[in-house]
């Protein structure tokens, strides 16, 4: 059981192979990559003045808040696993993906005439289950599409590009606001314009599943079964991988309370609070693409468990420094390169121990595990905060934190070191 230190031997065909050297980065990659740039425009438009349009504009009570926010949040990761294994089963993750691409973009005007809770909950519940169809799909194509001894570089590269859109979002919704007489209605509006512009690069720009897996149109292979998916759980080092997640997931603070703990410990003004965000995505974007070659040089492993020693130095940061200035500008740098070192590596590394046949539900399982720990998480951390405030609340997760990297360091051993 082992999170591969070098990229193991590929179980599907490299793309170009026995045509030349295939290129470390592939035009899917980087079309996929514009597909999520635009799409996280439009996504984060909608995210950063989603709160204030609820509880400022509808009236919507914290409660009211609180239920909204837990579904945008939890049902795509319920959702992930069957996009995962759907787009194994039909063998075309491109189609899935598309699906999923299209249902987010389809919910967009719909926020225009969904004014009370539950209409909200359905349009927020649909937009997350777009998501969660296309996340696997997307992720099984750009592992497909690329040679493994690159995939840390190839996800790393997508991930920038993401994570672009991520900074570019709020500040459009920002300059919206700011020029539009009724900024809300005319946010929402062009965020359903840019989320059709993604679909449209999706459908022109990206190849469908058998090009990329093979360079070229070919036989389709037979449907996967459930039983085939299940069977999955019995590869050693998938099951480290999905242990591992879960395990750290359980002890990740959400980017919401950690932005709120750093507001308060480094007395951040109310107005730059939605800036806290942006510091992490800047960092973030960075440091994507070296932290993805440095996994492929070095090792997933030393860059995975890295990144988690990144995010502990910040929650002692957090919890033990002086309130300076600097404080805020050390800890977003760290929860940055946290993302960095772990967002794209981990997917690179399940795609090196699952078969392509089942790239999707492999991918699925590992983040779906990790996002409903993520999610524990975020459940326990409020009612541990309620109940002993900030400070115990953060000194525990990050003893669990430790704890559960310490443990990690072991489960993810190469295979040479292992008994």
């Amino acid at each position: 059981m082992y999170l591969a230190d070098r990229a193991a031997p590929a179980a599907d065909p490299a793309p170009g192979r026995g045509g030349g050297r295939a290129p470390a980065v592939s035009s899917v990659v980087l079309a996929l990559g514009a597909v999520s740039l635009v799409t996280d425009v439009s996504s984060e438009m909608v995210t950063a003045v989603l709160p204030l349009y609820l509880v400022a504009g509808l009236g919507l009570s914290p409660l009211g808040f609180g239920t909204l926010d837990g579904v945008y949040n939890g049902v795509g990761a319920l959702v992930q696993l069957t996009g995962g294994h759907l787009a194994d089963r039909v063998r075309d993750h491109k189609l899935v993906a598309g699906l999923g691409y299209g249902l987010s973009a389809l919910c967009k005007p719909l926020l225009l005439v969904a004014r009370s809770l539950g209409p909200l909950g359905l349009v927020l519940a649909l937009e997350r289950t777009g998501k969660g169809l296309r996340t696997s799909p997307r992720d099984a194509l750009i592992s497909l599409s690329t040679p493994p001894e690159h995939r840390g570089r190839a996800f790393g590269v997508h991930r920038a590009m993401d994570t672009t859109g991520a900074v570019l979002g709020p500040m459009t919704a920002f300059l919206i606001l700011r020029a539009a007489a009724d900024g809300y209605d005319a946010v929402f509006g062009v965020s359903a314009c840019v989320a059709v512009l993604g679909v449209l690069v999706l459908v022109l720009f990206v190849p469908g599943r058998d090009r990329v897996s093979a360079g070229g149109p070919g036989p389709r292979p037979a449907p996967v079964d459930l039983r085939q998916a299940l069977a999955l759980l019995r590869l050693p080092r998938l099951r480290a991988l999905t242990g591992c997640a879960v395990l750290l997931g359980l002890t990740t603070v959400s980017d919401a309370f950690v932005y709120l703990t750093l507001q308060r410990r480094a007395g951040v003004g109310e107005e730059f609070f939605p800036l806290l965000p942006l510091g992490t995505s800047a960092v973030f974007l960075l440091l994507a693409v070296p932290a993805g070659v440095l996994a492929d040089r070095i090792g997933r492993r030393v860059v995975f468990l890295a990144g988690h020693a990144g995010l502990l130095a910040a929650y002692g940061l957090l919890l033990w420094a002086p309130a300076t200035p600097a404080l805020a500008y050390a800890v977003l740098a760290l929860h940055g390169a946290f993302y960095a070192a772990t967002d794209g590596v981990l997917p690179a590394a399940v795609a090196d121990a699952v078969p392509g046949a089942l790239r999707g539900t492999g991918l699925a399982l590992v983040g779906t595990g990790q996002a409903l720990a993520r999610f524990c998480c975020s459940l326990a951390f409020g009612a541990a905060w309620t109940a002993w405030g900030d400070g115990r609340a953060l000194l525990a997760s990050a003893a669990g934190l430790a704890l559960c990297a310490t443990a990690a360091v072991f489960v993810l051993r190469p295979a040479e070191e292992t008994p």
